[in-house]
């Protein structure tokens, strides 16, 4: 084992955010073989049955059944892809915005960075949650909406980020040398800027990534995020909160799943950032 792998590895940040998002994805990945049964399959007969570790719970299903007799296991299962698709989904989005954004600011400054940094400041003054819904409320609730609307709303981050590392880079000796050889500006970003920024990327991704999960559920939570049937985690939340007195469980399952990838992926993203700076600060 490498030097490298070894400082990956014996950080305690990054060793568990790792743990828990691995855990989650291995989860979305092999839902179809582990889910007991069809996640949109309803019985009514079986509505709230307990989990296996409350009485009258079994084997049969797990962690209980919904107010609709939908296997909660299976249901958990899928709703990791529907948490992580949105997740890396906006990352994606907001990342080629934010990146393409602030690297033209970093990299040609004078009015453009003018014009970009008030585009910055006008998005920051937007209260995204208000915004989100609104938009979501306009042209409807689905999967694309919604990870669309919070990709065109969270690129800020990536925009400051990328901004002031371009115009730290644009100094340096080897992006002079390629200017003198006569290489376009589109040659020095992709060649010469981009490659300096992944590491940093990187480390925004994943906390970016945590921030559209949570703003997913929160808008389920409040119905106007993924639709139903879905299996979306914070929908769950939001049917179970009318029986949250008799079946807190309803709310305590698909809470805990959340909070776990939440915190994995920012502890991922802070471990990250603590390996790659220069310094290897701890």
């Amino acid at each position: 084992m490498g030097a490298g792998s070894k400082r990956y590895l014996s950080h305690g940040s990054f060793t568990l955010g790792g743990f828990l998002v691995l855990f989650v994805v291995a989860m979305a990945i092999l839902a179809p073989l582990l889910a007991p049964y069809d996640p949109y399959a309803q019985s009514l007969a079986g509505r709230f049955t307990q989990p296996i570790w409350m009485n009258g719970g079994g084997w049969a299903h797990p962690l209980g059944t919904d107010q609709l007799g939908r296997d909660y296991l299976s249901r958990i299962l899928y709703g990791a892809q529907i948490s992580l698709m949105i997740g890396i989904g906006t990352a994606i989005l907001s990342g080629v915005i934010g990146t393409s954004l602030g690297v033209c600011a970093g990299y040609f400054g004078g009015k453009i960075d003018s014009v970009i940094m008030f585009m910055i400041t006008a998005r920051l003054a937007m209260p995204v949650i208000l915004v989100a819904l609104a938009v979501v409320a306009l042209a409807g609730a689905s999967l694309t909406i919604v990870t669309l609307t919070l990709g065109l709303l969270l690129w800020d981050r990536f925009a400051l980020v990328s901004r002031a590392t371009t115009m730290q880079i644009r100094n340096s000796d080897f992006v002079t040398a390629a200017e003198l050889q006569g290489a376009s500006a589109a040659q020095i970003v992709i060649h010469e800027i981009l490659p300096n920024l992944i590491n940093n990327l990187i480390v925004v991704a994943t906390l970016e990534i945590a921030q559209a999960i949570v703003l997913e559920a929160a808008l389920s939570f409040l119905g106007l995020g993924v639709p139903a049937p879905l299996p979306s985690w914070g929908l769950m939340i939001s049917e179970g909160k009318s029986s949250i007195l008799f079946e807190p469980w309803l709310i305590t399952i698909p809470g805990i799943f959340l909070f776990g990838l939440v915190l994995g992926t920012n502890l991922l993203g802070d471990g990250l950032r603590d390996i790659l700076s220069p310094d290897g600060r701890s």
